[in-house]
């Protein structure tokens, strides 16, 4: 195994050979798609990147896939859903199909609307083994209005009324999420926006909460600017970043530095 809580600079289809069978509780992630950056020209090889992640991902463990496409010839180039198909047709499990909707956004063509989501496919090495749901409030403030009138549909399209349940004051999220993104909103880490495409830290947050507890291994095997070790590590988890570009993990070090100054 290699070592864990450190950035390791390098390509990472190598430097996963030294990962263990079944040692990731988690990995959190988000590929270099379709071109839409250059990411100082390093390319990465997608199904040899997947057969890896089958490989070292616990049994019950998780991989958090955050993708969208691009539009190339008036097309969008459907290359989400072509990965997250190979994902299962190598033993992963399409556990969830969520949605990382954005508050900011680049103008599109004229005929098409604004494009503001990417996909995060949730794929899991059989049944996940973690769920510690994200919770927001209900917005009934009593048992009897949350319960009044409510139905079931059934498979045969007829209706019952539900029986009585007790009132909670909270509820599983939905499995949109909406972030704020851009410069300042995404992290508070000026340094972070360096690179080309960062996720919000809540993003991240938001994930391993979800999928991890204390002292799992968190992986990000393209960890740009750091978001997910620099998360994973205020969250109490164990972590592995791998990125190929020197100034991407010396961004994420960096970040992983203010941390420890700070906390």
């Amino acid at each position: 195994m290699i070592e864990s809580n450190k950035i390791h600079c390098g390509d990472h289809l190598k430097i996963l050979k030294e990962v263990d069978n079944e040692s990731i509780d988690l990995t959190l992630t988000s590929p270099p798609y379709d071109n839409l950056r250059t990411y100082n020209g390093y390319e990465f090889q997608f199904e040899k990147l997947a057969n890896e992640l089958f490989r070292i991902t616990k049994k019950g463990g998780v991989v958090v896939w955050v993708v969208g496409d691009a539009t190339i010839n008036g097309s969008e180039t459907g290359t989400s859903f072509k990965q997250a198909l190979y994902f299962k047709e190598i033993g992963f499990r399409l556990h969830d199909t969520m949605i990382y909707q954005k508050n900011n956004f680049a103008y599109p063509p004229v005929n098409r609307y604004f494009p503001m989501f990417e996909y995060m496919f949730i794929f899991s090495k059989g049944k996940p083994k973690t769920f510690n749901p994200i919770k927001v409030p209900t917005k009934y403030k009593n048992k009897e209005i949350g319960m009044k009138n409510s139905t079931t549909r059934l498979k045969n399209g007829k209706t019952v009324a539900n029986k009585y349940l007790s009132y909670k004051p909270d509820r599983m999220k939905e499995n949109i999420w909406l972030y704020n993104g851009g410069y300042g909103k995404s992290s508070l880490d000026k340094i972070s926006f360096k690179h080309p495409a960062t996720f919000p830290e809540k993003l991240a947050e938001d994930h391993i909460i979800s999928w991890s507890n204390k002292r799992d291994v968190v992986l990000d095997p393209m960890n740009g600017s750091g978001t997910t070790t620099k998360v994973a590590e205020l969250l109490n988890r164990n972590f592995i970043g791998i990125d190929i570009s020197k100034d991407y993990c010396d961004i994420a070090n960096k970040r992983l530095q203010q941390e420890t100054i700070f906390n």
